[in-house]
């Protein structure tokens, strides 16, 4: 029997000086870069949020607790690969997963494809599953400001019984 389940995610970091800009596994030229424990991958972390979701694995602040120094610096795509693990213990495999970046700059659009390489190359799935799109906020906001950036994923997997 074949069990679908779908998960969303949700995550937001500041932006500050003197960090880099990773998004999706991608350093991205920018004068700021998102303030948070382990690398602050944006995306990532929705990402991974909607799979631990999907999968009833709870949340990345239980599996990766931003008190543990660990994970401090650490690459959220090392993380991800990680819930990759958790996932296929539990005998479930990702059929696909689409995220949002919410940023007013910079402009992400020659990094996506990238973004979504990297996120399937991390869960040992086909880059066909993974789709990385972005939208600005029209200046509304806290993205629309640049003080900080958001990202929403939602992902739909299989546990096969």
């Amino acid at each position: 029997m074949t069990d679908l389940r779908i998960g969303h995610g949700y995550d937001v970091h500041r932006l500050t000086e003197g960090r880099k800009l990773i998004l999706g596994g991608v350093e991205i030229p920018y004068e700021k870069g998102l303030l948070g424990h382990s690398d602050a991958d944006v995306l990532v972390h929705a990402v991974m949020d909607a799979l631990t979701g999907a999968a009833r694995l709870g949340d990345i602040g239980k599996l990766f607790p931003d008190t543990d120094p660990a994970y401090a610096g650490i690459s959220s795509l090392k993380l991800l690969a990680e819930v990759g693990r958790l996932l296929a213990e539990k005998d479930c495999a990702v059929v696909n997963i689409d995220a949002t970046l919410l940023a007013q700059a910079p402009k992400v659009g020659p990094y996506r494809q990238q973004m979504a390489e990297n996120i399937a190359m991390a869960l040992h799935i086909d880059p066909e599953r993974v789709n990385v799109k972005a939208t600005t906020e029209e200046g509304l906001g806290f993205t629309g400001d640049g003080s900080g950036m958001a990202a929403h994923a939602v992902a739909l997997i299989e546990t096969v019984k």
